[in-house]
């Protein structure tokens, strides 16, 4: 990662209320490619709330969002979709009782010249794409019903980057897997990394932030307390950032740190 590039996304003053209350209240986050940044906070905090403004979920009331370095236009999901922003959500989302090329393609399919599914070459480029994620992924043929948790959420990934997805907002994704699950997804995310992809990781699991996140941003009363590389703060300091509000030496304040 190289701070003198352009950062993938940026998220600039956010601000949204619902029925008076300010679920986000000035908030700004920024992704470099290559980098995960997880955000964390109580239920609540704001952090899903600030993910679903750049997912198209939500509109903002007030702030900028910048793609590239550009002023962005994100109305919906599909103007997300428009800018390579692709949510992998804690449900995933998949089509259970069909297998990976047709999750893939779900809504998008491949046809042949004479209007049949194009059943061939959906495989083919599955089998492409899960080759790049996940080389031992071997259950082409099986409905997604029938795979673990771990190749679930692999199949999930690859539907998101197979359409060219930069930024990737991951929802809890190692929520209900074991630890040999939890480890597939680490190495998916490894991975995706490597490509140059930017993910904004929503969790509430330290451990999980401390293995998979560059950098971290909580979130208290729908503020940003701080932001920190992960390597200069330590869990201790993070809880403390999420229960307290209290930003360490180590971090960069943001509006909701409280005052020492």
């Amino acid at each position: 990662m190289n701070k003198l590039t352009t950062p993938l996304a940026e998220l600039r003053n956010m601000s949204i209320s619902f029925g008076g209350i300010h679920a986000v209240d000035d908030a700004s986050v920024d992704l470099y490619g290559g980098e995960v940044v997880a955000l964390l906070g109580h239920n609540g905090a704001g952090k899903s709330t600030l993910i679903k403004i750049l997912s198209g979920a939500y509109k903002r009331d007030s702030g900028t969002i910048l793609i590239n370095g550009e002023v962005a236009q994100i109305h919906n999901p599909r103007d997300a979709k428009a800018y390579g922003i692709e949510t992998i959500y804690q449900t995933l989302a998949l089509a259970d009782n069909v297998d990976c090329a047709a999750n893939l393609y779900l809504g998008r399919e491949l046809r042949t010249p004479w209007g049949t599914l194009d059943d061939v070459a959906m495989e083919s480029k599955a089998r492409d794409v899960m080759g790049r994620l996940n080389p031992r992924f071997e259950r082409f043929k099986e409905p997604v019903k029938a795979l673990s948790g771990g190749q679930r959420q692999s199949v999930a990934i690859a539907r998101a980057i197979l359409f060219n997805a930069r930024i990737l907002i991951m929802d809890e994704p190692t929520a209900a897997l074991g630890p040999e699950e939890t480890a597939q997804v680490a190495d998916l995310i490894i991975q995706l990394k490597r490509e140059g992809i930017g993910i904004f990781l929503i969790s509430h699991d330290i451990e999980d932030v401390f293995e998979l996140a560059d950098r971290l941003a909580v979130m208290k009363n729908g503020q940003i307390v701080g932001t920190a590389r992960t390597e200069d703060v330590t869990k201790d300091e993070v809880l403390g950032m999420i229960i307290l509000g209290k930003c360490p030496s180590g971090a960069e304040p943001g509006p909701g740190a409280i005052a020492h």
